[in-house]
C-alpha cells in the first residue's frame, strides 16, 4: 500500500495578505472569504486576524469563530499573536478563537536590536506566554519571524531556541522566509537541516515573493521535509506578495510525488474572483491557473496542433480547474484558430468564407485592436458584406441628465425589428439610469436582458481630458461573453458596448438555445 503524505494548506490572506497596501477587508469580507476557503475550496486551516490590532479585527474574528464554532471548524481558525504577557492572549480569547499562532523572533538580531533583550530574556518571555495561553484552553503554533535570515546568520541562536520550546505543547513551528531572501536551493537545505535535526516536530514554510521564487521555494520546502505551507489568495501580501495558492497547490499536485492535498482546484478560481472584488487587486490576465488569459492559445500553430492531437497542452488543463481552452484571436492567428472560436459560437462557414474571415482579423490584429470570440458575428457580417445598418436593435436616441443632489435621469429610444419603442428612468449613476431604462424596454417586449458581471474603464497614459476610452463590460446570459466600446466619453462608451452585445444577443439566440457553461 502506497502512503500518502499529507501537506497542510494554511491560508493567511486574512492576515498576512491584509498587509497588502490599501487592502482592508470589513468583517463581513472576511467572513465570507473565511467561509469559502474552508468549505468549498478545503484548505485545511485559515489565518483570520492579528491580536490587538483593532475593534474591527475584533468583530470579524468573533463572527467567524461563532460561524467555526457552529460547524465545528473552530481548530482551524488561527490568530497571530505576539510576545506581550497576557494581551494578545486575552485577546483572542474574547475573541472566542481557540488557537494562537505566536509571533517570536527567529534572528538574534532582531532580538538585540528590536527587542534590545538578551536570547535567555526573549525565550523566557515565550515560554510564559505559552504557559498562559494552555492554561486559557488556546492551542499554539510558533513564528519564528525573519527564520531565514536567522538561520543563515545565527543558527546557534535557532537552535536553542527551539531546543528551550520543544517540549513544550506546540502544535507546529513555521520558518518564515520573511523578507523573500532564500533561492531554492538554500530553502531545501535549511528546511531539511531542521527536518533532520527536530524529526519529531511539525514544521510549516512561509514564503514571500521578493524575488519572484515564492512558489518554488515553498516546492522544495516541502521536498525537503516540511508537512505545512502557507499561501495567499492571488498572491496578496506586503511588498511583492506571499505564495499564491493556486499556484502553490497547482505545483505541489503535478510536482511532488507521493503527498496528498485537500484542496478543491475547482474552487480556486472562485475564491480568487471573490478576493478580487473585495480587495480591489486585479488579477493579472497572464497569472497562472486563474489568470483570464491563462488558457488562452494565441498562435494559429497551436490551435492547429490541438486540434490534430492536443499537441500544445500540459498537464494543466483548464478542466481541472473549472475553466475551458480559449482562442485568442489576432494577427497571430491562423484558420484552425477562427475554426476553434466558430464552434464555440455554433457557426459552420465553408472554407472560402474562414479565408477571407482570417485575413480580416489578421488585418485588424495588426492595428492592435481588441478581437475576442462575441466579435466574431460583427467581422463575419462585414466580410460577408452583410451591413451593419441591418442590426436588429438599433439605438436611436438617448438623453441623460444628471444634476446636483438628484439621482441621474435617462431616456433611451430604441428600434427593435423596425419598431421604436421609448422608456426614462433613474438610476445610481448615467449609465445605471440608461441600461435600467432600456430594461424597461426589454421587459416590455418580453426580451431577455443580460446580467453585467465585470465592468473595466482603461484610459490610455497620461489622463488627458480628450484622451479615448474603452470599455470594456463582462456579460452573462446562458454564458459569459464580452462586448467592448470606445469614446471621449465614459458613458459613451459604455453604451456602444451594450448596444453591440445587444445586438450579439439579438444574433446569436443567447438565453433560449445556449446553455449555460
Amino acid at each position: 500500500m502506497n502512503y500518502m503524505k499529507k501537506i497542510e494548506i494554511m491560508d493567511t490572506t486574512l492576515r498576512d495578505g491584509e498587509q497588502t497596501p490599501g487592502v482592508a477587508f470589513t468583517s463581513t469580507e472576511k467572513y465570507n472569504i473565511a467561509r469559502i476557503l474552508i468549505e468549498e475550496v478545503k484548505v485545511d486551516r485559515v489565518e483570520v486576524a492579528s491580536a490587538r490590532v483593532s475593534k474591527g479585527e475584533m468583530e470579524a474574528v468573533k463572527l467567524i469563530s461563532n460561524w467555526g464554532a457552529q460547524k465545528g471548524y473552530l481548530d482551524r481558525i488561527e490568530v497571530l499573536g505576539f510576545v506581550d504577557g497576557t494581551t494578545s492572549v486575552d485577546w483572542i480569547c474574547e475573541a472566542g478563537a481557540k488557537v494562537m499562532n505566536l509571533l517570536c523572533k527567529g534572528s538574534v538580531r532582531h532580538v538585540k536590536y528590536q527587542l534590545k533583550k538578551t536570547p535567555e530574556e526573549h525565550i523566557k518571555d515565550i515560554q510564559n506566554v505559552i504557559n498562559y495561553a494552555h492554561s486559557k484552553g488556546l492551542r499554539v503554533n510558533v513564528y519564528l519571524e525573519v527564520w531565514s535570515e536567522g538561520i543563515v546568520q545565527s543558527p546557534e541562536y535557532v537552535f536553542q531556541l527551539i531546543d528551550s520550546l520543544k517540549d513544550y505543547e506546540i502544535e507546529r513551528f513555521m520558518l518564515p522566509d520573511t523578507l523573500g531572501i532564500l533561492h531554492p536551493e538554500q530553502t531545501y537545505q535549511l528546511v531539511k537541516l531542521m527536518v533532520d535535526r527536530y524529526p519529531d516536530l511539525r514544521f510549516d514554510f512561509h514564503a514571500h515573493n521578493d524575488y519572484d521564487l515564492a512558489v518554488a521555494n515553498t516546492f522544495m520546502a516541502v521536498k525537503a521535509g516540511a508537512v505545512g505551507v502557507h499561501t495567499t489568495v492571488n498572491g496578496l501580501g506586503e511588498r511583492t506578495g506571499n505564495a499564491p495558492l493556486s499556484s502553490v497547490v497547482g505545483v505541489l499536485n503535478d510536482f511532488c510525488e507521493g503527498i496528498e492535498l485537500n484542496v478543491d482546484e475547482k474552487k480556486l478560481g472562485k475564491i480568487s474572483k471573490i478576493v478580487e472584488a473585495f480587495s480591489g487587486i486585479r488579477i493579472p490576465a497572464n497569472k497562472p491557473i486563474v489568470g483570464e488569459n491563462c488558457f488562452t492559445q494565441t498562435s494559429g500553430v497551436h490551435a492547429d496542433g490541438d486540434n490534430k492531437a492536443n499537441l500544445y497542452c500540459n498537464n494543466l488543463i483548464p478542466e481541472r480547474f473549472g475553466r475551458q481552452r480559449k482562442y485568442a484571436l489576432g494577427k497571430s492567428s491562423g484558420k484552425a484558430s477562427i475554426q476553434k472560436n466558430l464552434e464555440e459560437l455554433g457557426i459552420e462557414l465553408d472554407s472560402e468564407a474562414i479565408r477571407k474571415i482570417t485575413d480580416r482579423i489578421v488585418e485588424l490584429g495588426d492595428k492592435k485592436e481588441n478581437i475576442t470570440t462575441d466579435d466574431l458575428p460583427y467581422i463575419i457580417s462585414d466580410v460577408l458584406r452583410n451591413k451593419h445598418n441591418d442590426e436588429k436593435i438599433k439605438l436611436l436616441n438617448y438623453y441623460i441628465c444628471h444634476a446636483r443632489n438628484l439621482k441621474p435621469v435617462s431616456t433611451v429610444s430604441l428600434q427593435i425589428n423596425g419598431e421604436v419603442y421609448e422608456e426614462t428612468s433613474t438610476g445610481d449613476g448615467q449609465y445605471d439610469a440608461f441600461v435600467k431604462a432600456v430594461t424597461k424596454i426589454y421587459e416590455k417586449i418580453n426580451k431577455p436582458m443580460p446580467q453585467l458581471v465585470d465592468y473595466i474603464v482603461t484610459i490610455p497614459p497620461g489622463g488627458k481630458t480628450n484622451a479615448l476610452v474603452e470599455t470594456s463590460i463582462t456579460w452573462y446570459l446562458g454564458r459569459e461573453f464580452k462586448t467592448r466600446g470606445l469614446d471621449s466619453d465614459q458613458t459613451a462608451s459604455a453604451i456602444k458596448a451594450t448596444m453591440k452585445a445587444l445586438n450579439i444577443i439579438e444574433e446569436m439566440n443567447f438565453g433560449t438555445n445556449s446553455n449555460s457553461d
